[in-house]
């Protein structure tokens, strides 16, 4: 029917009474299916020509970047007991305030006047540095005595000396002229002899002659013995001489031992002084270690030594504070393979747990609840579990993270990479071939690729 006029026959005529309108109806009815898949595939199609961003998904949570800024353990100094608490789990506390009261446990330290008493020895230490100076002084003064009484005493001896060489060397003179008044007496008698006894000279005239010869001989005799006195008495003078340099060298090297052992005693003494200085400051920052307080502000969140008497060694963990504010990161892990795709400053897109968002990983444009970040650092060593450690920071120019979020929080991690068809990364992963990757500044098209080396069996 054409239907061009106002008249109907539909209600007076039941149509499917007649086979030909049941046969068209029917033919109809099986086309729709196909147009429908003809669409579907029509839409697959397209679709399949889409871009889809390429992107490595991993798991990781939420860290700090800076080091002051993670989790911090407190720890004393000094072995103690426990006195008194001044905070407990969950308090704010800031930087400088006082945690914990602990005590002496070792017996060194127990005296409570040990810092004056300490003081004390100091002291008298100086006391005795002022007797050591007066000592040092006194004996410089003793060797240079001595020194000036060995060269007063030489000198004293080497005019004697030089007086009785002189002496001698006279004695030696008169000897000389003895010796020839002997030689003169001894000719004459010797003359007055022979004219004697040829009858020319008088007895008389002999003997006095004789005379004088014993005369020049006990002379000679005499003025010999002199001489040799006077050599033996050179000789000890020189004697005297060395014994005079022996004596005074021993006394002056006792004194300069005596000098030097009071140097070193004074020295030991300044050691000691220094070394009790030390003590007293010592002793006074010790003291200052008996109350704990907070390196930095933040919250307590674990008190790892409960109650009080309880003793603790240096070095150990007391309590856990968490800084009140830090520059949030996230730690994620990678396998070796997908780490020669990655450099930083790479972006990534995060999901943190606790906040609801629907991904779509090869268009994050399109996913929602989700947060963007940055590839910051990247490990140059392998963990311990195998994997390659990469830290992500927010991105500047982009919404900040959720206030809310905490260290520790879970996170799904998308590294978004190059752009590729939708059909090219349903055929990777159903090769599964690692994500194509191509550094910035070169092109596709100037990537020489090479045919797989084929296995050999």
């Amino acid at each position: 029917m054409l239907d061009i006029s106002n008249n109907s026959v539909k209600n007076d005529i039941e149509l499917s009474q007649f086979k030909s309108y049941q046969i068209i109806l029917k033919c109809q009815v099986k086309q729709a299916p196909i147009y429908v898949m003809l669409g579907c595939f029509v839409v697959l199609l397209i679709g399949l020509f889409l871009p889809w961003t390429q992107n490595i998904s991993t798991k990781g949570y939420v860290t700090t970047r800076q080091p002051e800024q993670h989790p911090q353990a407190i720890q004393s100094v000094i072995s103690g007991r426990i006195e008194e608490w001044f905070v407990r789990e969950g308090d704010f506390v800031n930087q400088g305030d006082t945690i914990l009261h602990i005590s002496e446990v070792k017996a060194e330290y127990f005296d409570p006047n040990l810092i004056a008493n300490t003081t004390e020895q100091l002291e008298a230490k100086n006391q005795s540095r002022t007797s050591y100076d007066s000592k040092i002084e006194a004996l410089k003064k003793q060797y240079r005595a001595l020194d000036e009484g060995l060269a007063l005493k030489r000198q004293q001896t080497l005019q004697k000396l030089a007086q009785e060489r002189n002496k001698s060397s006279m004695d030696s003179i008169d000897l000389e002229v003895f010796r020839n008044n002997l030689a003169i007496a001894v000719n004459q008698y010797s003359r007055t002899k022979e004219l004697y006894d040829k009858g020319l000279k008088t007895l008389s005239e002999l003997q006095e002659k004789q005379y004088k010869k014993q005369e020049a001989e006990a002379k000679v005799s005499v003025q010999q013995n002199k001489w040799i006195n006077q050599q033996n008495t050179v000789g000890i003078l020189t004697i005297e001489l060395l014994a005079i340099e022996q004596e005074y060298t021993d006394k002056l090297a006792k004194s300069q031992s005596d000098l030097q052992s009071a140097i070193s005693a004074k020295m030991e003494n300044e050691a000691t002084i220094a070394k009790l200085k030390s003590t007293i400051s010592n002793y006074s920052m010790r003291q200052q270690y008996y109350y704990l307080t907070a390196p930095q502000s933040g919250y307590v969140t674990k008190i790892l030594r409960k109650g009080i008497g309880e003793t603790i060694k240096e070095g150990s963990d007391i309590a856990i504070i968490v800084p009140d504010n830090y520059d949030l990161a996230v730690e994620v892990y990678l396998k070796p393979n997908d780490l020669p795709l990655l450099h930083v400053g790479n972006s990534a897109r995060l999901r943190f747990d606790g906040w609801p968002a629907i991904v779509i990983s090869g268009w994050p444009q399109s996913s929602t609840g989700v947060f963007n970040g940055t590839i910051v650092a990247i490990d140059q060593y392998i963990s311990d579990n195998g994997h390659y450690r990469v830290l992500i920071s927010p991105e500047v120019a982009d919404r900040p993270w959720p206030e809310q979020l905490r260290v520790g929080a879970g996170t799904e991690a998308f590294l978004l990479l190059n752009k590729v068809p939708v059909w090219y990364e349903l055929w990777r992963q159903l090769n599964g071939f690692p994500p194509d990757f191509y550094q910035s500044g070169v092109d596709k098209e100037e990537v020489k690729l090479k045919a797989p080396i084929k296995s050999i069996k």
